[in-house]
């Protein structure tokens, strides 16, 4: 059980999170052709799985952290697909241009500490301000409280 300013936070964090991937699902929705033909520049494999997929797990996952469903499961998947972007999107190991290099390294820095916030709202859960928190058991014979 959290107490209502910890929910309030938990809150706050999923909406900051799915800002984040919301924006991201909606722009490649909308520009679908040219994230498409991003992916290929990049020589991500299997392009014609790997767009879909990425744009139904950031609109979907965002929709999901806002509404705080089933975050448990969806913080797991938001952080596998968070490190998998960093190191497919973000290769400074393989950038020879310093400024460039540098810029790539920010971004796979900073993917990799999403993904610890993806980690510790698996641990915290969603709070009770959410789906899940609405949908959990109150209270009752055989629940521990404390």
């Amino acid at each position: 059980m959290t107490r209502p300013v910890d929910s309030g936070v938990i809150f706050l964090a999923r909406l900051a999170l799915a800002v984040l991937f919301l924006w991201g699902g909606v722009m490649k929705l909308v520009g679908y052709a040219g994230f498409v033909g991003y992916l290929h520049t990049r020589g991500v494999p299997f392009v014609q799985i790997a767009a879909p997929l990425a744009t139904a797990v950031e609109t979907l996952g965002g929709l999901c952290l806002v509404l705080g469903f089933r975050i448990r499961a969806l913080a797991l998947i938001m952080a596998v697909y968070t490190v998998a972007t960093a190191v497919l999107g973000h290769d400074f190991w393989n950038v020879t241009d310093p400024v460039m290099q540098h810029d790539m390294v920010i971004h796979f820095w900073k993917n990799i500490g999403i993904a610890g916030g993806f980690l510790l709202l698996f641990v915290t859960g969603a709070g009770s301000l959410s789906v899940d928190g609405a949908r959990a058991p109150r209270g009752g014979l055989g629940q521990l409280s404390r």
